[in-house]
């Protein structure tokens, strides 16, 4: 009786040592597989952080563009009044 409760309790630490094994490689693909994750994740994120630098860069291109447009229309705004008010002090000088 003794051989017997001794072979079952070797083949029990024999399936949990199996089980352990299964486990131990079960769990070093999962390590494997978060760290694909982890990496794939990090390199999309560089991605879209140069893609937003990209983006802000245009915008600010964009916006120096825009301003330089607008400082022009007022250069010529100016040198529009300007000239109306040069025709119009010359009108008045000679209706003098």
């Amino acid at each position: 009786m003794r051989k017997f409760v001794l072979a079952a309790a070797v083949a029990t630490s024999a399936l949990t040592l199996a089980a352990c094994g299964e486990t131990a490689d079960q769990a070093g693909e999962t390590v494997d597989a978060m760290a694909a994750d982890a990496e794939a994740n990090a390199e999309a994120a560089g991605e879209m952080a140069g893609d937003a630098a990209d983006a802000t860069t245009e915008a600010a291109g964009d916006a120096a563009d825009a301003t330089g447009e607008a400082a022009g229309d007022a250069a010529d705004a100016v040198d529009g009044g300007v000239e109306g008010a040069t025709a119009e002090a010359e009108k008045m000088m000679d209706g003098e």
